[in-house]
């Protein structure tokens, strides 16, 4: 295959023939298009298939980050949240958004996810939550870790819009944590074109989640309880009426939710696809060049992890005009971006950084990337992009 053929973009038939006809079928019922029985259905499909008691709908991915943040604020008060560099926007933007402090630490590089120790050195009596991020489809859970924050009963928070069927230990990742926040954008390992799901298995958050995502409406509570202590509360108010929060409208809609129910069905098929294909890209890329040691054990990557060995910038610009070239989408700093801790947003807050101690996500930054990785992705074009990543001197 000539490079120029390669033609590998980001993700390809996401959205399948399968998924058309299930809303056409739907629509011709004539149904309500707002939230509904379709958004029910996906959230107890969801919660059944990650294996949770709860999942709750929403718009986003990002208003899951949004409402989580939220919850902490209500539930536990404002404080530090222990964040890391590598990640979405959304993650870092939802914890100044509620008031919180954003704490960074260094990556792993094999897991991408935080240092693990450097999280533990950096726990204060102010730090309400962890909120800890599954890299491109990586784990980035630790035991040590785990016992550390259920040792001293602070909240760990799982960022898993990247990883759906990721596992640690055996178990899938999503559901070690307090909340987990899941994305189904287009680019992601389902779509529902835009989506998002918050899953627990605390009742009480569940309840706040209900009600952040409808403009704070208590009669979204699903604890009968909790609307009789605010019609009790408030005898001057509509009982439909009662708002708890000044919170959001981050609904999804019953199309979406379509979608998601009939993306759902062939997950654990496709990540599968995904998995073999990760391994074949590694196994024969040059280990010389490129990094090969990732975590992998129990990852689910949508994408493929290039970072350089060695911070060459002459070496990096070839590699990016090769991929250039042959029509091979990628995206440099790989999740999110790379370090959140250069975006503009942040300085505007917290000033320039000082980046001294985070040479890790520091390379990534300028040496990583991500590339497609999707289940019709055949295995010849896979060592074809070998083949031209390992030509370049």
């Amino acid at each position: 295959m000539e490079n120029h053929d390669l033609n590998i973009p980001l993700m390809e038939n996401n959205i399948t023939v399968e998924d058309r006809q299930a809303l056409i079928q739907f629509l011709e019922q004539d149904p309500i298009l707002t939230q509904s029985k379709n958004v029910a259905a996906f959230e107890q499909e969801w919660s059944k298939w990650l294996g949770v008691k709860h999942s709750v709908f929403v718009n986003s991915g990002a208003s899951a980050n949004l409402l989580t943040m939220a919850a902490v604020k209500h539930l536990y008060g404002a404080g530090e949240i222990i964040v890391p560099p590598l990640t979405w926007v959304s993650d870092i933007a939802s914890v100044i958004q509620n008031g919180h402090t954003p704490i960074f630490v260094d990556i792993d590089p094999h897991s991408l996810g935080m240092n693990d120790e450097q999280v533990i050195a950096r726990l204060t009596p102010n730090t309400k939550a962890v909120f800890l991020t599954h890299v491109l489809g990586l784990n980035a859970l630790t035991q040590r870790l785990v016992d550390e924050l259920k040792k001293r009963k602070i909240l760990l928070i799982e960022d898993v819009c990247e990883s759906h069927g990721a596992t640690f230990q055996g178990k899938k990742v999503g559901t070690f944590g307090w909340v987990s926040n899941f994305s189904f954008y287009y680019a992601h390992h389902m779509s529902t074109i835009e989506g998002g799901m918050l899953c627990t298995n605390d009742d009480a958050v569940y309840s706040h989640f209900r009600m952040l995502r409808s403009h704070g409406m208590v009669r979204e509570a699903p604890s009968e309880q909790i609307k009789k202590d605010y019609q009790t509360k408030h005898p001057d108010l509509n009982p439909d009426f009662i708002f708890s929060y000044p919170a959001y409208n981050v609904r999804s809609t019953e199309l979406n939710a379509v979608l998601g129910r009939t993306q759902l069905k062939r997950l654990d098929a496709n990540n599968l696809k995904r998995q073999h294909h990760f391994d074949l890209f590694l196994k024969n890329l040059d280990s010389k060049k490129y990094k090969t040691d990732f975590a992998v054990e129990g990852s689910v990557n949508y994408a493929f992890i290039l970072v350089l060995n060695h911070p060459d910038e002459g070496f990096r610009d070839r590699v990016e005009l090769a991929m250039r070239e042959a029509h091979v989408e990628f995206r440099r700093g790989a999740s999110g971006g790379g370090n959140q801790m250069r975006q503009p947003y942040l300085k505007q807050i917290l000033g320039e950084p000082d980046l001294s101690g985070f040479s890790v996500v520091e390379h990534i930054h300028f040496f990583g990337y991500y590339i497609g990785n999707y289940p019709g992705l055949s295995e010849n074009k896979i060592l074809a992009l070998c083949d031209l990543l390992n030509s370049v001197t």
